[in-house]
């Protein structure tokens, strides 16, 4: 079985890589039920998925969904002080979360299937 502390650079890498690759869908999946600022969506991201992500990665990313119409964004006022940023899913965004589940449930189910033997020890 592999041991996560045994890893090498290489796997370490890899896995840095496929969560990249996982993040614009972890962002739509996380605005789903409703509009967040910022740190609230980067604490949904670490508590739902694992995905510890950093303000330098999230904001830019946000800003290109934004730019492509997936994401819009408001100020708020908050009671706590300085107002927030606050982002929700358009119509076009919440198209494309249910667009890149449906590819991630095919290509997850799919991948489960090929590895099933090495969960076997086969």
């Amino acid at each position: 079985m592999y041991d996560i502390t045994d890893s090498d650079p290489a796997t370490d890498k890899w896995e840095v890589q496929l969560r990249k690759g996982c993040l614009e869908l972890a962002i739509l999946a996380a605005l789903w039920s409703g509009k967040r600022y910022g740190l609230e969506l980067l604490r949904r991201l670490e508590s739902d998925s694992d995905l510890i992500v950093s303000e330098g990665t999230v904001y830019p990313l946000l800003s290109r969904l934004k730019t492509s119409g997936l994401v819009q964004s408001e100020w708020v006022e908050s009671d706590a002080g300085h107002p927030r940023k606050y982002y929700a899913l358009t119509t076009a965004g919440r198209q494309r979360a249910l667009e890149m589940a449906a590819i991630w449930e095919r290509f997850s189910s799919s991948m489960s299937r090929l590895l099933a033997p090495l969960k076997e020890g086969k």
